[in-house]
């Protein structure tokens, strides 16, 4: 194959996102080389939706690897998980030191971690890159957050930047993220705050719905009016279509799925990744534990017929109604702004635990257009981390502490109405929770600590001692001295 017809950029798997992501960079000028196990995919694609267009189809790993220019630049688009290592050990005899390996699947950020050190032992360049903005964004734009071997950037930043969804001020929705398995991790946290952006807008639709007995048009209106406003965002916005999307007899669609919501498992890693961190990520987790329950279908229809709770019932003026919409109103965007900080702390302590040199500002801006959490607010977190680089927490942001002082009252309504009428608002109370919980200078932890103590010599710190210096106390006035060698907090 002659050098004047290599291509810029290979793309091994063609499922819906792997076949989007190759028309896109061949959109905008690129000539893409294409292989899929199943070869008879490859024969479809060329002569369907790439004819025409700066394709090379390929039948077999080696000529694929050999249709690119040098240093090869190869997007794997695979199943995450065993496939990923599986494809690695094929390609890896026919590479080239400098040449550069790109994950655009849903790995799991240890694993690329571990990948990206094979990689590396072998010459190469590797790169975890997470991709959202589902079939849509592929084709037209993604958000784009790419971590792991830093000498690859200079070379995928003209393709990747140039296929990369624009925000509104046309910058690209991509910039290099870090060092290691940040871009999978970076990509995680989107994730676990988009379980967290659905959960609550899903228990605002209940309170339109069911407490104050809105019709689907009316919630429509409702949204898109917020749509409008602070709370602009995609998720907002398709809730609205979707609130207006009716089946062929006529009827509501939504009315008609069944209430299981479903998951792909990043939600978890990212409460689990908390877990392990010891951040209280309690929203995302909340918004996990939510779909779980609603997975109990059987069960709940059990429940419903045998646990009992107060009548759901808006009892209030029309000009009440209305005053409790713009109370909900502010309670979601409260809430939200909790859900974005919660992630934030988490990438911080991930940065600081595996040595990544992360760009929070940065992060934002690769969110504010192409993926599934685009939001207005995305352009003030930036602001506030370009005015504190080392910002601890949101909340200590002037923006985002006034924002929260001037909505916790119709929050704290919103929440009282729904506990007195039997709503659950898991991801919305603890988003309140966590907000009181963190502002609290003294918490009921010392009587925790003195329990510890009691029962296991788990030795605790004095507010009137030096901290570091830690104390026992013989609570039973049983005698001994013995203590846990032990204690983390």
């Amino acid at each position: 194959m002659s050098e004047a017809v290599k291509s810029d950029i290979g793309v091994i798997g063609l499922a819906v996102m792997g076949e989007n992501l190759a028309l896109n960079l061949a959109g905008h000028g690129f000539r893409v080389s294409v292989y899929n196990r199943t070869t008879d995919k490859v024969t479809a694609f060329m002569s369907g939706r790439a004819k025409g267009l700066p394709f090379t189809g390929c039948l077999s790993v080696r000529d694929f690897v050999d249709s690119l220019t040098q240093p090869r630049k190869i997007l794997m688009m695979v199943k995450a998980g065993r496939p990923v290592d599986l494809l690695m050990d094929q390609l890896l005899p026919f590479l080239q030191p400098g040449d550069i390996l790109i994950d655009g699947g849903n790995s799991h950020y240890p694993d690329t971690q571990r990948r990206l050190e094979r990689a590396e032992a072998n010459g190469l360049l590797y790169v975890g890159m997470g991709v959202s903005g589902g079939e849509e964004g592929a084709l037209n734009g993604p958000s784009l957050m790419p971590g792991g071997s830093a000498d690859a950037w200079p070379e995928l930043a003209p393709l990747l930047q140039a296929i990369a969804a624009k925000a509104p001020d046309g910058s690209p929705c991509c910039d290099w993220v870090g060092e290691g398995g940040s871009g999978h991790f970076v990509k995680m946290v989107h994730n676990g705050i988009e379980y967290g952006d659905m959960q609550l807008i899903a228990e605002s639709y209940d309170l339109l719905r069911h407490y104050l007995q809105l019709t689907p048009e009316g919630i429509a209106q409702v949204l898109a009016d917020w749509n409008q406003g602070e709370l602009n965002s995609y998720l907002i916005e398709i809730s609205a279509q979707i609130m207006q999307t009716r089946d062929q007899d006529g009827n509501l669609l939504l009315d008609k799925i069944l209430d299981k919501a479903g998951q792909k498992g990043t939600g978890k890693w990212t409460s689990a990744e908390a877990l392990e961190q010891s951040v209280p990520l309690t929203l995302i987790a909340e918004a996990v534990f939510a779909r779980f329950l609603s997975a109990e279908k059987d069960e709940r229809l059990k429940a419903a017929q045998l646990l009992r709770g107060p009548e759901r019932s808006f009892q209030g003026t029309k000009a009440e109604r209305q005053g409790f919409i713009k109370d909900l109103e502010q309670a979601l965007y409260a809430s939200k702004l909790i859900s974005y900080t919660q992630g934030y702390v988490l990438l911080r302590e991930a940065a600081r635990q595996f040595g990544w040199n992360l760009n929070y500002g940065g992060i934002a801006l690769m969110w504010r257009g192409g993926c599934i959490i685009r939001s207005a607010f995305l352009d003030q977190i930036k602001a506030a981390y370009d005015r504190q680089p080392e910002l601890e927490n949101l909340l200590f942001d002037a923006f985002f502490g006034q924002k929260l002082a001037e909505s916790q009252s119709a929050w704290r309504r919103v929440l009282a109405a729904a506990v007195t009428d039997g709503l659950p608002l898991p991801a919305m109370q603890a988003a309140l929770s966590y907000y009181d919980g963190y502002r609290r200078a003294a918490s009921p932890a010392n009587l925790i600590q003195a329990q510890r103590d009691f029962f296991g010599a788990h030795t605790y710190e004095r507010v009137d001692q030096p901290r570091g210096v830690f104390f026992h106390t013989d609570w039973a006035g049983l005698g001994g001295d013995a203590v846990a060698g032990t204690y983390n907090a």
